[in-house]
Parts: C-alpha cells; sequence; structure tokens
C-alpha cells in the first residue's frame, strides 16, 4: 500500500513540474514585457549619456550664448530682484508701522498728560487764560 502512495505522489509530481515550469515562465515573462515597457518610458524621458555630455559641451566658453540662455539668465535676475525688493519692502513697512505705533502711543500719554494738567489747573474761564493772565 506505501509503494502504491508513493508511484502515485512521483507519477503526479512529474505531471505538475512541466505546467509549474510553464505557469513560471509566463508570469516571468509578464515581467519581463513589463519591465521593458518601463525601460522604454525611462528612455524616451532620459537621453544617452553619451548626448548628455554632447550637449553639455557643444559650445565653448568663447562662443555666443544663445538667446534661451540669456534669457533665462535674465528671468532668473529679474526674479532674484523681485523677491529681494519685496523682502525689503516687507522689512520696511514693518519698521516704519512700529515706529507709527510708538509715536502714536507717544502722542496718546502726551495727549493724557496734557489733559490732565488741564483739568487741574482749569480756573473757570472757557478758554482758560492761564498764561494772559496779569500779576500784580
Amino acid at each position: 500500500m506505501a509503494w502504491r502512495q508513493l508511484l502515485l505522489t512521483c507519477l503526479s509530481a512529474v505531471a505538475l513540474l512541466p505546467m509549474l515550469r510553464e505557469g513560471a515562465a509566463v508570469s516571468v515573462g509578464l515581467r519581463q514585457v513589463a519591465g521593458q515597457e518601463a525601460q522604454e518610458d525611462v528612455e524616451e524621458i532620459f537621453m544617452q549619456e553619451s548626448d548628455a555630455l554632447n550637449f553639455l559641451k557643444k559650445r565653448s566658453k568663447r562662443s555666443p550664448r544663445f538667446q534661451d540662455e540669456v534669457n533665462v539668465e535674465n528671468r532668473q535676475k529679474l526674479r532674484a530682484d523681485e523677491l529681494r525688493r519685496e523682502y525689503h519692502e516687507e522689512r520696511r513697512n514693518e519698521s516704519e508701522n512700529f515706529v507709527e505705533e510708538q509715536n502714536n502711543e507717544q502722542e496718546e500719554r502726551s495727549r493724557k498728560a496734557i489733559e490732565q494738567w488741564r483739568q487741574w489747573h482749569y480756573d473757570g474761564l472757557y478758554p482758560s487764560y492761564l498764561y494772559n493772565r496779569h500779576h500784580i
């Protein structure tokens, strides 16, 4: 009985091995096809290394620059100037606001002190003629 079970398992293993190999080959084949498609996408995005080196070497230092390069550099400089200007304008506005608040607070304190002085020295006349009195 044991030899029958052993024989059946061996036969089933022999029958299943080719099927499993085909399935593995199909799954590996799908992976390879997907990998090739991804490689094609990468090739579309990136250029070859030799082309990239030639692209960087295609003009020497003494040759005139292309107008596109000049335009890009000018745009970068203008953008940097604009950011610098905005930064300094914001700082100037902050300092002006601070100074204005300080002056307003000082004016408010002075106004209150003057008002208190006027109330204390009020002589019943309106407007008060404190400095216009003739002393005997």
